[in-house]
């Protein structure tokens, strides 16, 4: 009776359990799609290849260690290929974007000049510069202006001169003046001409031997001949040299005077080759001497001689400064700086955002937080710490402008293994092909020559030449 008793409770039981599990609610149930799901996820998650972790294009298709024993790193799918973001844009966390020190600017638009520096020499104003020699033989007879360095205006006395030529052709003029006055009322109109022509050509050359006018007048009204002709200055300037002095005979060769217009000065500079592309005539240039501290000097390219030097492989360029108050000195030594090649409205980013490579430059754009894309630029100018982008960069896109050199060794790697993922994919689907054109490695297996024959056959030979040799020996002892 016991028995049947437990048979009962063993069938009901089992009835219950089978009941239960029929009624149980569907939440219950185990769910075909989740389990699924998992497996998809467990599939994605799983590392599609290792990297070896100092050199990205050695791979292995399970865990190991390198030389180092450092592990290799996992690649997985979603870091191994991104089709929606272009090859090499690095994905960081806003944490490790703040810890590694990440900095970014605007590209804008700016007017930006290349800055050429250099070094030159001032000098006269070579159109500002006259030499006063006289037109004719004789002797100082007295200088108003002795001291090299004087300020001069235009028209001032300079010396007196006394020549016997000019004297003579003073007296030739009084006769031309009086004969023509005697003359002038001729009833023949040939004589009246001679006259008056007579007249012209004396007081022309008077004129020619740089007789100043206010002695002509003086000549004309007193009809009396001067013993000393006066030789004024061209223009304002400083007297620069003094050639002769008082009682000193004088010829045309003598220099009387050297005077130069200082207030505005040249400045020559020497340009190296690499740079002469870039310096046009106008284009602003800065000035500083020694002799002035704390003081610019704003002047521009007047003129590039269409000449090398030999030796220093310079070009020569020419500088005008402004100098009204004479601070400037010839053969003062300046530092130059020129503003060459000025570009309007460039879009430029900050020069500490390129990455020069020797064969490229780049930087790097934050598209989203957290992601920076490499873009390869084509570069213009370069100054004030500001550099034109003339190709790769909108205005108004964020750069990076510090530890990009960190999120480019990222970017590298990732590009590294973007390339193996599709040299993996080419030859998978390339092995198909190979063996539907009859190309089976399995059936065609590369057979090499078995050499363990040759090899047992030459240690023979070697140990029959040792025991000879012992043999040999043997018989000498």
């Amino acid at each position: 009776m016991n028995k049947n008793i437990l048979i009962t409770a063993a069938v009901t039981l089992i009835i219950g359990t089978i009941a239960g599990y029929l009624l149980a609610p569907a939440d219950n149930m185990p769910d075909h799609d989740a389990t699924t799901q998992t497996a998809t996820q467990a599939a994605a998650n799983k590392p599609l290849f290792y990297r070896n972790p100092m050199n990205p294009e050695i791979t292995s298709p399970m865990p190991t260690k390198d030389h180092m024993g450092m592990d290799y790193i996992p690649v997985y799918a979603d870091a191994a290929s991104a089709s929606d973001m272009p090859t090499g844009t690095v994905t960081i966390d806003p944490v490790t974007e703040q810890n590694i020190g990440v900095r970014i600017a605007l590209a804008e638009r700016k007017t930006l000049s290349r800055a050429i520096r250099s070094v030159g020499r001032v000098t006269f104003n070579e159109e500002r510069v006259t030499r006063l020699h006289p037109k004719v033989d004789g002797w100082v007879d007295k200088l108003f202006i002795d001291k090299t360095g004087d300020r001069v205006k235009k028209d001032t006395m300079l010396l007196s001169i006394y020549s016997p030529q000019l004297m003579a052709t003073e007296e030739e003029y009084l006769l031309a003046l009086n004969n023509a006055e005697t003359l002038k009322g001729s009833p023949f109109k040939d004589i009246r001409e001679g006259a008056a022509s007579l007249k012209r050509s004396a007081r022309e050359r008077l004129e020619l031997f740089d007789v100043p006018a206010h002695q002509i007048a003086e000549l004309e009204r007193t009809r009396k001949v001067m013993k000393n002709i006066h030789i004024h200055s061209p223009f304002d300037g400083i007297v620069m040299k003094i050639g002769a002095r008082e009682g000193q005979r004088i010829t045309p060769e003598t220099e009387l005077y050297m005077i130069a217009d200082l207030s505005r000065v040249w400045t020559i500079v020497d340009l190296y080759e690499d740079d002469m592309p870039w310096v046009r005539e106008g284009d602003m240039a800065k000035m500083q001497v020694a002799g002035i501290p704390g003081r610019t000097f704003i002047g521009k390219v007047t003129y590039i001689y269409p000449y090398l030097e030999a030796k220093t492989r310079t070009v020569k360029i020419r500088l005008e400064f402004d100098n009204a108050d004479f601070e400037l000195k010839p053969e003062m030594f300046a530092n130059v700086t020129i503003q060459a090649s000025r570009q309007v409205d460039a879009i430029v980013v900050p020069s500490e955002s390129i990455i020069r490579t020797g064969a490229r430059e780049q930087l790097f754009v934050k598209l989203a937080s957290g992601k920076f894309e490499p873009r390869i630029v084509k570069l213009g100018l370069s100054a004030e710490g500001m550099t034109q982008i003339i190709e790769g960069v909108a205005v108004g896109e964020a750069v990076v402008t510090s530890s990009q050199f960190l999120i480019d060794s990222e970017s590298k790697l990732k590009e590294a293994t973007a390339k193996m993922l599709g040299t993996t994919e080419q030859q998978d689907k390339a092995s198909p092909a190979m063996e539907m054109g009859g190309m089976n490695m399995d059936e065609h297996p590369t057979e090499k020559p078995d050499r363990s024959g040759e090899k047992q056959m030459d240690m023979e030979h070697m140990n029959h030449m040792g025991d000879m040799n012992m043999d040999h020996m043997r018989g000498d002892q």
